[in-house]
């Protein structure tokens, strides 16, 4: 389906969402002075995502707006991932940018590199790098979020998520996937690249409804509906761990787009410690 308006358009929504779901974040830690709970390891993997996948969409021609979003994600990324090194591990300025500065300059390096022999191939017939280039970055897409997974299947439950920022990103994979179908050409591995990761995010949404809200729209109905000893006898709003039991109202607020559940749970732990040491 060949609708160049439509693509573009797409396109961009999608790399709007993208830009906008992180600088939130990056606004966030500059303004508190510290990235308590956020994954540097999963802003890594989103960075590294956008060289095979920058690669992919500018040899596959697609529209101008799928071209540059890669390098919006990558570059979004890494700003937030080394704000994780200035706040929490106290690093200078110069230190930072000492770090940032050659990782910039190999991801540059290897995206150009990429771009002109994969292009060269691609006029020869030879399309199994293209697929090697849409694999990987779907990998280190998914790998980004599978991380709330495992959070959630050990908690049992969603938290220190911003339901918010994720439906944004969700919002862009869909966006992006969509915009996939108005190219001249229908791109299946396109396809693959954007739905991988709406498809976890999806996963997020659904442990969400079941772990988070259901729970809570039992124990809203019993109390209005119910007996007062139902309401009281309904499962309490924890997460147990190896620790002890955990309650919502003890948790402490968090600001952080990607928070998780752990980072949360030790910040607690810590609190606690100290607590205990005055008394």
């Amino acid at each position: 389906m060949d609708v160049p308006v439509a693509a573009n358009v797409l396109g961009t929504l999608g790399a709007v969402c993208w830009s906008i779901q992180l600088i939130p974040q990056i606004v966030v830690n500059y303004r508190r002075h510290n990235a308590t709970g956020l994954q540097s390891s999963m802003m890594m993997l989103w960075a590294w995502a956008g060289v095979p996948l920058g690669v992919y969409n500018i040899v596959e021609e697609f529209n101008i707006a799928l071209r540059i979003q890669p390098q919006i994600l990558t570059f979004l990324s890494l700003v937030t991932w080394i704000q994780c090194y200035y706040y929490q591990r106290g690093w200078t300025v110069s230190r930072s940018m000492l770090t940032l500065a050659p990782i910039v300059v190999i991801m540059g390096g290897c995206q150009a590199a990429l771009i002109v022999g994969l292009g060269v191939l691609r006029h020869q017939g030879v399309d199994w790098p293209m697929t090697v280039m849409a694999v990987l970055s779907a990998s280190l897409l998914g790998a980004g979020v599978l991380s709330h997974y495992w959070d959630i299947w050990v908690h049992r439950t969603v938290r220190g998520i911003s339901f918010m920022f994720v439906g944004i990103d969700a919002a862009g994979d869909l966006f992006s996937l969509i915009s996939v179908f108005f190219q001249p050409k229908l791109d299946v591995l396109g396809m693959v690249i954007y739905g991988t990761e709406l498809a976890l995010w999806l996963g997020v949404f659904a442990c969400g409804g079941y772990y988070n809200f259901l729970p809570w729209a039992r124990k809203k109905w019993l109390s209005q509906h119910g007996s007062p000893g139902e309401s009281e006898n309904a499962e309490p709003e924890d997460v147990n761990t190896a620790s002890g039991s955990i309650y919502l109202q003890d948790l402490p607020s968090s600001t952080s787009v990607f928070r998780t559940v752990s980072a949360a749970s030790e910040g607690l732990r810590s609190r606690t410690v100290a607590l205990g040491g005055i008394q």
